[in-house]
């Protein structure tokens, strides 16, 4: 298996068993598949392809498939990528990844790999473009310090900005993309800084039992939407800083429409299916079941998971907090390939998610009713 390399469409298609939605299996080969991160549309601008991470070659690349029963491509090969760091730019046609302490650009047309930036000997999370795409960020870890990592496309204006714990899922604010958004961890979550490194604040001072996770921007609302595990999906005006309940619900990784009127959601504990919610009433739909194990201990309880948990799991070993990122197959939070994680298409037509129902994780995608 080699970049360039085409394979067989794997696709299936069903009816979910509750909602009658058509689902579509775009994955089947016996190996670890998921689409890109939930805080990412796993969809070309256009619609056409799904962009995915495949582990059928032994370590995770970059593939795509055309939607519905096109055929599959591999993106890349080499050095194995960081598995949730994919994010397609507006153009389409280029893809930003992380492979240890670097970032590289993918063109999807050529397949030539370009590399952005390099950390050496350091570990970079997810990449988060800019809505002006020109700029981005991923968080840091790099010679036992933490931070935001922040530089145009082009290699240029690279920064640190440093924070003294785990940084996790840094996002450019949607209309205002000087001001970059952050979770630190553990507790206090929800931190923003502007571009150049100034302005660090807190936005909301909380303690580790209060498990405050995956938070994200409510599409152009600017405002920021975020669970409070288990049973709250709630939002903060990003001005006052207020917020307010939008549902008691065990909504898990909450995924916005670009207006911020809708909010795509997995569940856990119990797992009930993905949902979209108003944002503004807290009424919910049913999308479909997602019949995935959705492992991790820590979603058992209402705190986050702190030196012991991690020491309990690894049968009495030194740990320290630390981000999904570095645990992905550790049973404190989970595999994270176990997560549904659905985001919505690009035209919001459709819901991407993962699912290991049928005994190894794959890809699906299922259609929303209008």
């Amino acid at each position: 298996m080699a970049k360039g390399s085409r394979f067989p469409s794997e696709h299936r298609d069903f009816a979910d068993p509750v909602t009658g939605a058509r689902v579509h299996q775009m994955t089947a080969h016996p190996s670890i598949h998921h689409a890109t991160y939930f805080l990412q549309c796993s969809f070309t601008p256009d619609n056409r392809f799904l962009v995915f991470i495949s582990y059928r070659s032994g370590r995770a690349q970059l593939y795509e498939a055309e939607f519905p029963d096109g055929e599959i491509r591999q993106l890349t090969d080499g050095p194995p990528l960081h598995a949730f760091s994919p994010a397609i730019h507006p153009d389409g046609r280029r893809i930003f990844f992380v492979r240890g302490g670097a970032i590289w650009m993918l063109d999807r047309e050529t397949l030539e790999e370009t590399r952005v930036v390099d950390f050496a000997g350091g570990q970079l999370g997810e990449c988060s473009l800019a809505a002006d795409g020109e700029w981005i960020a991923a968080a840091l870890k790099q010679d036992g310090r933490h931070c935001v990592a922040v530089g145009r496309l082009d290699g240029r204006d690279w920064r640190r900005i440093p924070f003294p714990r785990t940084v996790i899922h840094p996002q450019f604010h949607p209309l205002e993309p000087d001001w970059i958004e952050f979770a630190g961890d553990p507790a206090p979550r929800m931190h923003r800084v502007r571009r150049d490194g100034t302005g660090l604040e807190c936005l909301y001072d909380h303690g580790n039992e209060e498990f405050v996770v995956h938070e994200t921007f409510l599409g152009r609302t600017g405002d920021i939407v975020f669970t409070v595990w288990p049973g709250v999906l709630a939002r903060m005006d990003w001005t006052t800083r207020a917020i307010r309940e939008i549902t008691r619900f065990h909504a898990w990784h909450p995924a916005p429409d670009r207006a911020g009127r809708r909010v795509l959601c997995d569940t856990n504990h119990p797992d009930l299916g993905i949902f979209v919610i108003d944002a503004a009433t807290g009424e919910r739909r049913l999308v479909c079941l997602s019949e995935s194990s959705n492992q991790g201990t820590q979603w058992r309880q209402s705190r986050y998971a702190l030196a012991e948990d991690f020491a309990a799991a690894r049968g009495g070993a030194a740990a320290g907090a630390l981000s999904w990122m570095e645990v992905s197959t550790d049973t404190v939070y989970g595999p994270q390939w176990t997560h549904p994680h659905p985001s919505f298409s690009a035209d919001e037509r459709l819901v991407t998610f993962a699912s290991d129902r049928s005994g190894h994780p794959q890809v699906y995608v299922a259609e929303l009713a209008l």
